[in-house]
């Protein structure tokens, strides 16, 4: 998600439509992390607790609290783009139960049980799971969190990482998304969450 700056698409898609005085946008990445980093609770499929669960949480709600203080929010959508990490890791069997409790500790931390959630699935990048084996397995659990729940919705990403990146290097099938990829994404995230805060 790191490379996905919300200025270049997502926030004037959602302002354009909801208006830009309604729209608050807070973004916090950090490339290449598993998502123990975000759920407090995590556990490796062997039962293993490690030390850093859930700080990078803690930043993003560090920013998220100061920005909604003392405002009524009528919706809240939460939208994620994260899974190489744990497909590297071999940690795919519990990804779908991470995700979910993710999802339910900011659901406990805001009060609310109106969240939405969009979350990115892993491209086609490793579909024969030869450099990160637990590829297609992250994917499958981010289209099944996302089916589980009508406030959830998944976007595809596997269109998005041919063409020319930031740097201008010609691109095929790659981990990371093409300058335009990153557009396109972010055209993506606002459309979904569109659809489901205007259901």
């Amino acid at each position: 998600m790191r490379g996905h700056r919300p200025q270049d698409a997502f926030s004037p898609a959602v302002e354009k439509v909801l208006g830009k005085a309604n729209v608050i946008v807070i973004q916090d990445a950090l490339g290449g992390q598993p998502i123990q980093r975000w759920w407090k609770s995590w556990k490796s499929p062997k039962g293993e607790k490690p030390a850093n669960r859930g700080d990078l949480y803690d930043r993003l709600m560090g920013k998220v609290n100061p920005a909604i203080k003392g405002k009524t929010l009528e919706t809240v959508t939460f939208i994620w783009m994260q899974g190489e990490s744990d497909a590297k890791q071999l940690w795919g069997s519990v990804y779908a139960n991470s995700l979910k409790g993710l999802y339910e500790q900011l659901s406990d931390d805001l009060n609310r049980k109106d969240i939405n959630f969009v979350i990115g699935r892993l491209s086609d990048f490793d579909m024969v799971n030869k450099r990160y084996p637990h590829w297609t397995m992250v994917r499958e659990a981010q289209v099944k969190v996302a089916d589980s729940d009508p406030r959830f919705v998944w976007v595809n990403t596997n269109d998005l990482n041919d063409d020319k990146n930031r740097r201008g290097k010609e691109i095929k099938d790659d981990l990371h998304y093409s300058a335009e990829g990153y557009k396109i994404l972010g055209k993506r995230f606002a459309e979904s969450a569109l659809k489901l805060i205007l259901k």
